[in-house]
């Protein structure tokens, strides 16, 4: 029997613990799950130091879009603390300007009273374009949103806004690395994905098929499956 290894989960934009429950029952036979909060700072920095100060000494490491920002910053601050690395759904680059006006105009939006239509309009964007019509699908992401709430959102915008370009530290990555996409994920392409895993050596690319963004909630089986055979390698 190998010694559990703790399991830290870091939720997207605007996600909960609910991001990954489909995954937590099969991630729990390998060891004790930790629920990273990444609603407290305005900073992909900030955020990485609340979550290292009380993560578990080693651990393996989940990280979906927002979470995969965070995950790259835990590398840089801390890389002899995780054994394995997994991200999901996420770019190694920093944010464009298009995308960053875009992020303004969400939060000067929720300042002023419209955090649900926020949450509508980024909807179709996280999801496969046969799920936007979804609505057990939606109802999910509105529940996280609310779980998150509208000041938490606006700092985590702002920390996607100011995270720092992750594609020179990909090589010193050493542990080892799953990074799983949708095959139609628009928020953070397939290419983006296949960036990150020639940029980290030995590290294993998995497509989703018929899978937008929000993979763990589209496709839970196969997303499942793949961070099993990362833990059990």
């Amino acid at each position: 029997m190998t010694e559990p290894l703790p399991i830290l989960l870091i939720p997207g934009l605007l996600c909960s613990p609910r991001l990954y429950g489909e995954q937590m029952p099969e991630l729990w036979r390998f060891g004790p799950i930790v629920i990273a909060d990444h609603t407290r700072d305005d900073s992909v920095g900030g955020i990485a130091r609340r979550i290292l100060a009380s993560a578990p000494p080693r651990f393996a490491l989940v990280g979906l879009s927002m979470g995969g920002y965070t995950a790259f910053e835990i590398m840089r601050r801390a890389p002899d603390r995780v054994v394995r690395l997994a991200l999901l759904d996420t770019s190694a680059r920093p944010d464009t300007p298009e995308a960053s006006e875009r992020r303004r105009a969400q939060i000067g939006l929720v300042h002023s009273g419209h955090f649900a239509e926020v949450v509508d309009q980024l909807f179709p964007l996280w999801v496969h374009r046969t799920r936007r019509n979804d609505e057990p699908l939606r109802r999910t992401v509105r529940l996280m949103a609310e779980e998150t709430g509208p000041q938490a959102f606006a700092r985590q915008q702002t920390a996607i806004m100011t995270r720092p370009d992750s594609r020179p530290d990909l090589a010193a990555i050493r542990c080892p690395t799953l990074v799983l996409v949708g095959d139609g994920d628009e928020a953070t392409p397939p290419d983006r994905a296949a960036e990150i895993a020639n940029g980290i050596p030995g590290a294993r690319l998995v497509s989703v098929p018929e899978c937008g963004h929000l993979s763990t909630l589209e496709r839970p089986q196969p997303v499942t499956q793949a961070l099993v055979e990362w833990l059990e390698a």
